[in-house]
């Protein structure tokens, strides 16, 4: 399997909204299961992609998964500051789980912010439940930055995403 990480097609944006969608639920990561509003956004990669870059990952013809890539702030930051890259919904179909995807997509957003212009960081943020992910981003040299963690939803006491640090 040669796995490739491009920019997705328009045509490929409800695929990888269903994908991303499906893995979010499938994983109990939607503390409102189906009727969860967060549900349209990780929909929505059209919009994402107006406002960013979707990079997805392809094996065999199939998308595989895809993570939003935000250069330099703009609409889709949500904890990047100047200077910073933030990564954004990766998701990868259960099917096409350990099979490096994931990994590939990280590694895609991390070049591209070495190649953006005044880039000195990348930043995300994780729930504490993807935990196949932290192992990822710890394995690719980012940390831990507790004093960034945050709550994307204040009338909520209970959710509280964990942020990491990538000084490039």
């Amino acid at each position: 399997m040669e796995l490739t990480i491009r920019q997705a097609n328009p045509d490929e944006y409800e695929t990888l909204g269903e994908i991303t969608a499906q893995a979010y639920l499938r994983d109990g990561l939607l503390d409102f299961g189906e009727s969860d509003t967060y549900l349209d956004e990780l929909k929505d990669v059209a919009k994402r992609a107006a406002a960013a870059e979707v990079l997805v990952a392809v094996a065999d013809g199939q998308v595989l998964g895809g993570v939003t890539f935000v250069p330099a702030g703009g609409p889709m930051a949500d904890i990047a500051g100047p200077g910073e890259a933030e990564i954004r919904m990766l998701a990868v179909a259960h099917a096409a789980r350990g099979r490096g995807a994931g990994e590939a997509l990280v590694r895609a957003c991390v070049d591209r912010a070495r190649a953006t212009d005044g880039c000195v960081r990348v930043v995300l943020s994780t729930q504490s439940a993807m935990r196949t992910a932290h192992r990822i981003y710890e394995r690719l040299g980012f940390v831990r930055t507790p004093e960034w963690d945050w709550n994307p939803l204040p009338a909520v006491d209970h959710i509280t995403l964990l942020t990491y640090e990538l000084t490039l």
